[in-house]
Formats: C-alpha cells, sequence, structure tokens
C-alpha cells in the first residue's frame, strides 16, 4: 500500500488480467465479424446509418482526445481525465455501433480505383492494425493512471495518445472514402 494525496492508504490493482481479456474479446469479435455476409431480411430500420453514426462518434473521440491533450499540456489534470472518459465513451459506442452494423449488414466493398484506391486501402490497412493495438494501450494507459503510476502512464501515453488520434481520424477518413458505396 501507499499513501495517497488524501493521507489515506492507496493500494494499487491488477488490471492486466482484465485488459488482456477484454483486448481478446474485442479484437476477437471485431475479427468474427469481418466478412460476414449480415444478417438475412433485416429490416427493422436501415442499418447503413450505422457507418455515419460510426464516423460522428469518431470524430468526437477525436475532439476529445485533442482537448483532453491541451488539458494535460496546461497541467489540468482534473480537466484532461474528463475528457479521456468522455473518448472512452464515444469510443465505447462506437464499437457497440460497429458490431452491431458488421453483425447486421454484409461487408461493404470500395468501389474506387487509381491512386484514390492505394491512399483507401493504405489508410484502411494502418487504421486496423493500429485500432487493434490501441484497445490494450489505452486501457492499460488508464490502468496506470487510475494506480497512480504517473511516470510509467507518461511513458506509454507517449505512444497510445498519437495512435488513438490516428485511429480516430482515419475511422472518419475511412467513412468519407466508402460512403458512396453504402
Amino acid at each position: 500500500m501507499i499513501q495517497s494525496t488524501e493521507g489515506k492508504p492507496f493500494k494499487k490493482r491488477n488490471y492486466r488480467p482484465a485488459i488482456i481479456i477484454l483486448s481478446i474479446v474485442l479484437i476477437g469479435v471485431i475479427g468474427l465479424l469481418s466478412g460476414r455476409q449480415g444478417v438475412e431480411d433485416f429490416d427493422a430500420f436501415d442499418v447503413t446509418i450505422l457507418p455515419l453514426l460510426n464516423a460522428i462518434f469518431n470524430s468526437f473521440t477525436f475532439l476529445f482526445l485533442v482537448a483532453a491533450l491541451i488539458a494535460i499540456k496546461k497541467r489540468n489534470v482534473d480537466v484532461h481525465r474528463k475528457f479521456i472518459y468522455a473518448a472512452f465513451c464515444t469510443t465505447a459506442l462506437f464499437l457497440i455501433s460497429y458490431v452491431a452494423y458488421h453483425y447486421l449488414a454484409p461487408s461493404t466493398p470500395y468501389g474506387g480505383n487509381g491512386i484514390l484506391a492505394g491512399i483507401y486501402y493504405f489508410v484502411l490497412i494502418t487504421h486496423i492494425l493500429l485500432a487493434a493495438a490501441i484497445v490494450p494501450l489505452a486501457l492499460t494507459s488508464v490502468a496506470r493512471a487510475w494506480n497512480r503510476e504517473h511516470e510509467r502512464h507518461r511513458k506509454i501515453v507517449r505512444w497510445t495518445m498519437p495512435i488513438w488520434l490516428y485511429v480516430s481520424f482515419t475511422g472518419v477518413l475511412v467513412y468519407i472514402l466508402i460512403s458512396p458505396y453504402y
């Protein structure tokens, strides 16, 4: 146990098993959904609205992360923390919407060609790979903050923040590039 700033004892928690399980489950479910044909005869609502919703959630995640970065640069930890929690919330909403869409709808192939297709596939592949990496990175970053391991938190967020910013930004870019083909 270590002393908290309020003088009360504080016990570090081992978040590693939860981070590993959650990362495997999330990445696994998303991997299983890739290339699915979707649910036949689903007509409760127009599922093509979900990719737009995903882009909106990614946009808010990006904005919250930028605000969190500005707050921490100004040494405003409380505001930083609130924006990081907001980014986690919009990311969670994105994941729910993303999984729902890919469960209900067939995969949408990209219909462009030429240089635009090359750009699209580069952005898409880097987005997918880094999105898988951001799951354990973001969870580990917040766990280190919760455990008040400030130096270890700073070391990992030097990687987490730019990758998460890239993933949220390119999520919107992927939507913009593929939206004509929905």
